[in-house]
């Protein structure tokens, strides 16, 4: 189902021995739990289901992301989770990318890929394309070794694509932006109606909440 129209690795230090459909039944690896922004007690979690390759996920964090992250976020209101989905090889390489310099610095991370996906998403082969990432993740702090290492450890790539699947196949995810939110799965849409829509949220929460 995931991880169609695969590019060729090329010449590159990235291997990645992973399809999906190859991983053994009987030794499937673990899931990796989420990585979330925002209050642990915060009243609302809103889930984004993002590829580093999608268009419209780059406009979303580009344009729309500051403000629920100023409004709801910061203010303890949201709990927010992006979930990583791998369509196609090039997003899967920038998503182990992501996570090579641990939580603390995925979102982080994730904001320079989304922010210039342009630039490196649009190389014309797979050399290109890593020669792109490998610039982000140098402006991140990290080494060429460190990065070397991270797409060469297969056996954490296959953690990435098993999570990806087990949490895309549970909700029920075929695009990119999609949202969960408050348990309600949505589409992208603009600031303003994702804006009503989590106020609205927060409101059942406030009226369901019990009395002091």
């Amino acid at each position: 189902m995931f991880l169609r129209h695969l590019v060729a690795p090329a010449a590159t230090a990235i291997t990645l021995a992973l399809a999906a459909p190859a991983l053994a039944q009987d030794a499937q690896p673990d899931t990796l739990p989420d990585i979330a922004l925002g209050a642990e007690d915060a009243p609302l979690t809103v889930i984004e289901y993002a590829s580093f390759t999608c268009g419209h996920c780059a406009n979303f964090h580009n344009n729309v992301f500051p403000e629920l992250k100023a409004e709801f976020i910061d203010t303890g209101q949201v709990r927010f989770v992006q979930r990583d989905v791998y369509f196609d090889q090039v997003g899967l390489w920038a998503g182990i990318l992501a996570r090579c310099g641990g939580d603390d610095r995925y979102y982080a991370i994730s904001h320079m890929l989304f922010e210039d996906q342009a630039s490196w998403a649009q190389g014309g082969s797979g050399d290109e394309i890593a020669a792109g990432l490998r610039r982000i993740g140098l402006k991140a702090g990290l080494s060429d070794d460190q990065m070397t290492a991270c797409w060469d450890d297969t056996a954490k790539v296959e953690q990435l694509v098993a999570t990806f699947q087990a949490n895309a196949t549970a909700d029920g995810i075929e695009a990119t932006p999609t949202f969960i939110i408050g348990g309600e799965k949505v589409p992208n849409q603009s600031w303003d109606s994702m804006r009503s829509l989590i106020q609205a949220k927060l409101d059942e929460a406030a009226e369901e909440a019990p009395a002091e």
